[in-house]
């Protein structure tokens, strides 16, 4: 490998030593009703959006409610030792993607047939610490002067 691609993996490693990933793939809902879901979390502290998630009457908010806590544990593990009510952890980044669509047929009048399309997603989840957000801003902002 090239000293070029080298260092540029090793610059990949490094970022994602702050990132606190979360995937749930082929999640049997469709994305749009899960979007309205990600919507109400994104941006939000990390116990306030498990309050919202654990009251949400919707069919996706137990299983991102799950996926939270997954990231949190995440979290927990690269950071050993440190409380999560001082890191200050939010939902940074919350991405709900189209998965397979399983294709069916419904019998219909006149020896026709419908399709029905049952859909599935990919939910991304992304915690990030304003503390460290903090920091980041402030040393681009000294580089730049």
């Amino acid at each position: 490998m090239g000293r070029r691609k080298h260092n540029t993996a090793e610059a990949h490693k490094e970022a994602k030593k702050t990132l606190y990933i979360a995937k749930l793939m082929n999640n049997p809902t469709s994305p749009q009703k899960t979007r309205l879901v990600a919507d109400l979390v994104r941006g939000v502290d990390v116990e306030k959006a498990l309050g919202i998630l654990q009251y949400n009457p919707r069919e996706s908010a137990p299983k991102m409610r799950k996926l939270l806590l997954s990231a949190i544990a995440n979290w927990q593990a690269k950071n050993e030792g440190a409380r999560m009510e001082d890191a200050q952890l939010y939902v940074k980044q919350i991405m709900v993607d189209e998965g397979r669509t399983i294709k069916r047929m419904r019998t219909a009048p006149q020896g026709r047939g419908y399709r029905i399309r049952k859909r599935s997603n990919h939910i991304t989840m992304i915690l990030g610490s304003r503390l460290e957000d903090a920091a980041a801003v402030s040393e681009s902002s000294e580089e730049t002067k």
